[in-house]
């Protein structure tokens, strides 16, 4: 009976998904056709999770990497008791549905990242997997645990080509990651045929390579192989574990099971017929779920959650009893909740003190934070002493030390952001992660996914400018400040000095919905002695007046970040020659366009349209800031390799340059 009351839900998630995608005529049935039984098995035996409360902190995590098969967890939501109705399925690919073509997790409830970019799930998975590692290693105490969950990836042939497969798995293996379980559907078949065609590597050596606990499931329905393969992942305790579940994509279906048409495309109403046919599946009604598989899935699922949930709040009860302020801090790193006096450690510079380039005030002002807010975590992609990212004594992130807050990503900037969003959404860590700004093109699918999701990750990008010098065009950022600015959701900031910079961190704290990104200099700036307003004021609003005009208002010189400087020296300059000139500090583009039309007008009079932007960056953009009447001193082309003075200079990046601008543009 048994047995049959299996086969019956793996049925039944078989063709929930199939006859969803059918309706939409839009969608990927073959992979949850053919993974259905392992997701059941996983869902029903081993996962860790309260229906009625989705958010549950202590539950397991379950990441569908290989996102196009998301009616997959559609059905399981809806049959496990989710809020999920079976008309929502009805509504898959829709407008305004809880059911998109790929999974979203600021939208369907129970959806724990958004996966579909086929790769990020895994290092999601992956940042997980460390944000439980390091807080059970931090908050768990003899008789008190508070933190003690597995993630779950069901993953694809094509998640495992992606480059960032390669790095995360990499990195899990390293950090023997133990609670880190994928599901690897192995139905060897992507949208253009057989995997022969591409992908011949053996991925179980490739793993056991990497250091992972490798398992083979020879037969995909066989649940309990499946089942035993899961048991055993669990046991290993000391390395993350793949399990090679070979599948037939589309399974049942009678032509398509097995090939590239069972991938991304309908299977048919005569093909669902005929696979419901040969799985013994005697309901002709589409969306038709059996009442015994509501009654096993569903009360099974609320039932057990609510058990697990209630054993969980009685440990936490007891835990607070023995330590409340232990328990305070736990409860405020869950909910990201930033302590009184979080910022009163923050550095102040002194006008016309010594110079000091961005990145080294970004980590004094790190350094100060994290002293004050322990949940702060992060690293670099193998930069840390470039990109000022490490906080004096705090301890790494290691097998062997996994209490360490200090994380070293190695050079695998792709899956460093992808983690981070993983930690991010897990919750009870504020990630961030550094690396050269121009190197933000290798995490950028990650970080457009961190503005997607709402994830409040820290972006510290140093070396920001053609200042980097002597590494050349290759490490010289032209694009990547237009590229970041265009993504939705992500606020940009390049401040101009020491104390713009700590300004720019206090934002990024405060910013609970969205990445930040500091684009930081590797060369040293003075720090600014504003005539008017407070430099803090003025980052918090995007753009701010820096040097007030004397007399009638002729022009405004806007730069941002370095360039700032130079804007300055050339406001002396004209204003010695009796120019009425003012000067303003914009360090980020979609903060100052979120303030308000007075305030944006008070900066920036519309009346005054001879205006000159300079920033060591492509100009694309500026015209929104400058208008039709201005100029642009930019770099449209590649830098060179020479000592930073010399391409300031040869760029056109000096204040003679901004004064012979600006008086051509007053004629």
């Amino acid at each position: 009976m048994a047995a049959d009351l299996d086969q019956l839900s793996i049925n039944t998630i078989r063709f929930l998904s199939a006859d969803g995608v059918q309706k939409a005529n839009s969608g990927h049935a073959g992979l949850p056709m053919g993974a259905a039984p392992m997701a059941y098995v996983l869902w029903s035996r081993h996962l860790k999770h309260d229906p009625s409360d989705p958010l549950w902190f202590d539950r397991d995590r379950f990441v569908l990497s290989a996102g196009h098969g998301s009616m997959l967890l559609y059905s399981l939501l809806h049959l496990t008791g989710y809020p999920m109705g079976i008309e929502d399925l009805k509504q898959f690919r829709q407008w305004e549905s809880k059911t998109p073509g790929h999974p979203e997790s600021f939208l369907t409830e129970g959806v724990e990242t958004t996966t579909g970019p086929l790769g990020q799930g895994i290092g999601n998975a992956v940042g997980m997997a460390m944000a439980e590692r390091h807080l059970a290693a931090a908050y768990n105490r003899p008789g008190h645990t508070l933190v003690d969950h597995y993630t779950y990836v069901i993953v694809s042939d094509g998640d495992l080509m992606e480059g960032i497969s390669h790095e995360a798995a990499s990195l899990a293996g390293h950090l023997g990651l133990g609670k880190l379980v994928f599901l690897y559907d192995d139905n060897k078949i992507t949208i253009d045929g057989s995997t022969d065609l591409s992908f011949t590597e053996n991925v179980g050596a490739r793993f056991e390579a990497y250091g992972w606990h490798v398992q083979h499931v020879t037969d995909g329905n066989d649940v309990d192989a499946i089942d035993a393969a899961i048991t055993a992942a669990k046991l290993e305790t000391t390395r993350p574990s793949l399990i090679a579940v070979r599948t037939i994509i589309g399974f049942g279906a009678p032509t398509k099971q097995g090939t590239s048409k069972a991938h991304s495309e309908p299977l048919g109403l005569e093909e669902i017929a005929g696979a419901k046919k040969a799985l013994g599946w005697p309901y002709e009604a589409p969306f038709t779920v059996p009442d015994e598989v509501y009654a096993h899935l569903r009360e099974t699922a609320v039932e057990r959650g609510a058990h697990w949930h209630a054993e969980w709040s009685e440990r936490a009860d007891a835990f607070r009893a023995a330590d409340a302020a232990a328990a305070d801090a736990f409860q405020h790193a869950v909910e990201r909740k930033l302590p009184d006096g979080w910022d009163a450690d923050l550095p102040v510079f002194e006008a016309g003190g010594e110079p000091l380039a961005t990145r080294a005030a970004s980590g004094k002002a790190l350094g100060a934070l994290a002293g004050r807010v322990p949940f702060l975590v992060g690293g670099s992609a193998d930069l840390t002493p470039s990109n000022k990212t490490d906080v004096k004594g705090r301890a790494d992130f290691q097998k062997a030390t996994p209490e360490g807050g200090y994380f070293r990503f190695g050079v695998r900037e792709h899956a460093m952001a992808s983690a981070c969003n993983g930690m991010a959404l897990h919750g009870g860590l504020r990630p961030y992660c550094g690396t050269f700004l121009i190197f933000s093109d290798y995490l950028r699918p990650a970080l457009r996914l961190s503005a997607l999701m709402e994830a409040p990750v820290i972006y510290v990008f140093t070396h920001d400018s053609i200042g980097v010098g002597e590494d050349g065009p290759t490490h010289q950022p032209i694009a990547q400040l237009a590229a970041l600015r265009a993504i939705p959701n992500v606020c940009v900031l390049r401040p101009a000095d020491a104390n713009e910079t700590v300004a720019a961190w206090r934002i990024a704290l405060e910013n609970a919905e969205k990445p930040t990104v500091l684009a930081l200099t590797r060369q040293n700036l003075p720090v600014l002695d504003p005539a008017n307003g407070t430099v803090a004021e003025g980052v918090r609003r995007g753009a701010y007046v820096l040097r007030r005009e004397t007399g009638a208002l002729q022009i405004i010189l806007i730069g941002s970040g370095s360039e700032v400087h130079l804007a300055l020296g050339a406001a002396e300059r004209l204003a010695a020659e009796g120019v009425g000139v003012r000067v303003v500090s914009m360090p980020s583009w979609d903060v100052f366009a979120a303030q308000d039309a007075a305030y944006r007008e008070e900066v920036l009079p519309p009346s005054v349209r001879a205006r000159v932007s300079v920033e060591a960056a492509a100009t694309f953009g500026w015209e929104r800031w400058v208008g039709l009447d201005g100029r642009m001193i930019g770099i449209d082309h590649f830098g060179a390799s020479a000592p930073a003075e010399t391409l300031f200079e040869k760029f056109g990046f000096t204040v003679d340059n901004v004064v012979a601008q600006a008086r051509e543009l007053l004629g």
